[in-house]
């Protein structure tokens, strides 16, 4: 058996660095995604998409390890955020305002045969409420401007004025696609004050249509 894959260890796109931003080329990665809406602290819909996505991770990673012979780490959850004015995301924080989309990451040896069979194990027991909900998808992302963020999610406003304001049209580009973040922590052991999280934004060249 080899050497068990871990994405936050072996990707480069996974890694940053506190107080330093960097411009990086993420390739094609594909995903178990689910969509959803509203403050992710008390929105049923969140936690429901992640009982939808967990489940279906860890028996695509079974069934990898079991068939293919190649084992990993399930990765970290992801999110892409958005809202129909951005400043409700970036400076006011209007939580109730946000659209969202939960991912995890499927390492790319694994194909959509393997994904729809893990999720027909999943709906053979105990079946999310939103399992209809998952999809499995390739994000497509390119060209990127990232950094690591420390502390708590609701600090994260002046650290992306600076990536939106300053280093991103410092660097002669400008702001395309979604936000995303990347949950290196797992909420539920480490504190916010010291929970690490990767902001990304993809950018393209200013003057690009």
């Amino acid at each position: 058996m080899a050497e068990k894959t871990d994405v936050k260890k072996s990707f480069d796109s996974y890694q940053a660095e506190r107080g330093r931003f960097r411009l990086l080329d993420v390739p094609d990665l594909q995903y178990l995604m689910v969509d959803g809406h509203g403050d992710p602290n008390s929105s049923p819909a969140f936690t429901e998409a992640l009982e939808a996505l967990y489940p279906v991770a860890y028996a695509v990673k079974f069934a990898s390890k079991r068939e293919l012979g190649r084992d990993y780490v399930v990765p970290p959850l992801e999110g892409l955020w958005w809202a129909e004015d951005m400043e409700a995301f970036t400076a006011a924080r209007d939580k109730s305002r946000w659209d969202w989309t939960l991912m995890l990451l499927v390492p790319d040896w694994v194909d959509a045969a393997t994904v729809a069979a893990a999720t027909a194990q999943v709906a053979a027991k105990a079946r999310p409420s939103r399992l209809d909900d998952l999809r499995f998808a390739t994000l497509s992302e390119g060209r990127c401007a990232q950094t690591l963020h420390v502390g708590s999610f609701d600090d994260e406003a002046e650290l992306l004025a600076r990536m939106h304001h300053e280093f991103i049209p410092d660097s002669g580009l400008r702001m395309v696609g979604t936000h995303h973040e990347i949950y290196l922590s797992d909420t539920r052991r480490v504190a916010p004050e010291k929970q690490r999280t990767i902001l990304r934004q993809p950018v393209a060249d200013a003057g690009s249509a």
